[in-house]
């Protein structure tokens, strides 16, 4: 398997592993891939070895049983309330449906569904989804568990996720293979009310328009994983969830859009929809131990929402000499003049290279520490936004650009200014001086206005990026009976994307 691995990157190996597969009757061949990359101290350079591991092929994985469903809003496996378990099955979903959010909140149509607090373990199984809203494996409710491993899934159609989770369910995945076709179909997906979700190992790839490979509604952590977006960014958050990235190759070609409300590609994307779908609040994305490589575009995109962004021992490459490290600003999803992207950017054993733009309704504070280096230029067109910047623990800056931020904190012998000029609040920074500043407070929720969760302000005039939910009401009753107490209404929002 090749891989897209960046000329930082010291050595690149292949080795073989065996996976037993199914009551221990097959062998299933994965591949492991061993990466070494350097980590920058103020002693000396240290080597940190990242190891990733493939999920299995579809013909490494022995079926024994056929579950086929062609009928629309339809299950081939459902689950309610029950522990159940599954093995070497291959499950065929035709179908659509046409439930809109029916399907993206309440699972209607998946190819597997659990709900009312099921605990459904499956293992060594093939899914194929060919329809429209058939999203592979569902998790639904508080107390709901899935647990998968070992196991390949695709889906054809739009709006059909590999996994799925919504309303407070959980899912564990373990050494999955994952591919999508369809538009709005991430690969690991939640939707409202979100839930957990934990993958470790194998391969996630999407191809369609709007389907990053990870859509966060929830708390999502993926480790020793290869994640791969051909057509959007590799990972979205909306709202007050979360997504970590432990030991991970990420590999992102955002070059599609489908709506007006932003001019911008990128490969992480963090923000706040005003559909209702996630609260308001500060969302997280954390990169340790791994490979970020970017084909088009910005790195990172933050816009209406407060975000933390922890980058640590990580390679980040841009590959479009065209696009920026970060960008903090207004697109179309809020209300005018509260709508920028306000963002701590906390950098530890981390290489930054790359230019950052904070426009004037955005914010950013960004700590570099731990030997930490960023090669770059900060608003170098002028003072737009509040930005504030602070140098520890070896930390250095080296300017590829005038730069213009509005508090400074740092050692007398942390920024290079490698010609350029440096204005901190309107005063040139004199090279070797020290400095001692302020950070800047970030408000939660301000550029999306009502709390609570619920959107405020005029709906933009755009849509939301596919993928991403949709906020109308359900048409219908959630499946199987009750929805657990504290699911989610299913009610329109104030403003629509």
């Amino acid at each position: 398997m090749k891989r897209n691995i960046v000329s930082k990157l010291l050595v690149g190996t292949i080795s073989a592993s065996l996976v037993f597969a199914g009551c221990g009757s097959a062998e299933t061949a994965s591949t492991e891939e061993e990466v070494t990359t350097t980590e920058n101290t103020a002693e000396a350079a240290t080597q940190t070895t990242t190891e990733v591991t493939a999920g299995p092929a579809r013909e490494d994985i022995t079926v024994n049983e056929t579950i086929e469903c062609t009928d629309d809003s339809t299950h081939a496996i459902e689950v309610s309330g029950s522990s159940e378990s599954y093995s070497n099955v291959e499950v065929i979903k035709t179908g659509d449906s046409d439930q809109g959010d029916e399907a993206d909140f309440y699972g209607d149509n998946a190819a597997i569904f659990a709900t009312d607090g099921a605990t459904l373990d499956l293992s060594n199984i093939v899914v194929d989804t060919n329809g429209t809203h058939a999203n592979g494996v569902f998790s639904y409710g508080e107390g709901t568990t899935v647990n998968i491993a070992d196991s390949y899934i695709t889906t054809a159609g739009n709006c059909s996720g590999g996994l799925m989770t919504t309303g407070g369910g959980t899912m564990n995945a373990t050494n999955l293979t994952i591919e999508t076709s369809g538009n709005s179909s991430a690969a690991i997906r939640s939707d409202r009310g979100g839930g957990t979700v934990n993958v470790t190992g194998g391969s996630y790839t999407t191809s369609g328009t709007g389907s990053p490979v990870i859509y966060s509604t929830a708390d999502i952590t993926v480790s020793d994983a290869t994640l791969t977006s051909t057509a959007s960014q590799g990972v979205v958050v909306e709202g007050n969830n979360s997504a970590t990235l432990n030991n991970v190759i990420v590999n992102a070609d955002n070059n599609t859009k489908n709506s007006d409300n932003s001019d911008y590609y990128q490969a992480v994307m963090i923000y706040q929809s005003m559909s209702g779908d996630a609260d308001d609040g500060v969302a997280e994305f954390t990169l340790k131990d791994s490979t970020l490589t970017n084909e088009n575009g910005d790195i990172f995109f933050i816009t209406n929402t407060v975000a933390t962004v922890n980058l640590s021992n990580s390679q980040i490459v841009n590959n479009d000499s065209e696009g920026i490290l970060l960008r903090a600003s207004a697109a179309g999803w809020g209300s005018e003049g509260s709508n920028g992207g306000q963002v701590d950017v906390y950098a530890t054993s981390q290489t930054l290279e790359g230019d950052m733009v904070v426009d004037d309704v955005s914010a950013m504070n960004l700590y570099l520490d731990d030997s930490s280096t960023y090669t770059g230029a900060i608003n170098s067109d002028g003072q737009a936004g509040d930005v504030y910047v602070e140098l520890a623990d070896g930390a250095t800056w080296t300017l590829t650009g005038d730069s213009y931020v509005t508090s400074l904190t740092c050692d007398a012998d942390s920024i290079n200014l490698n010609g350029y000029k440096l204005y901190v609040n309107g005063t040139e920074y004199t090279e070797g001086s020290e400095s001692t500043g302020e950070a800047i407070t970030l408000e939660s929720g301000s550029g999306s206005g009502t709390p609570d969760g619920m959107p405020g302000g005029q709906a933009p005039d755009g849509e939301a990026p596919e993928g991403a939910p949709s906020g109308e009401a359900p048409s219908g009753e959630a499946p199987s009976g009750e929805k657990p107490e504290g699911a989610p209404s299913g009610e329109a929002p104030d403003a629509n994307n």
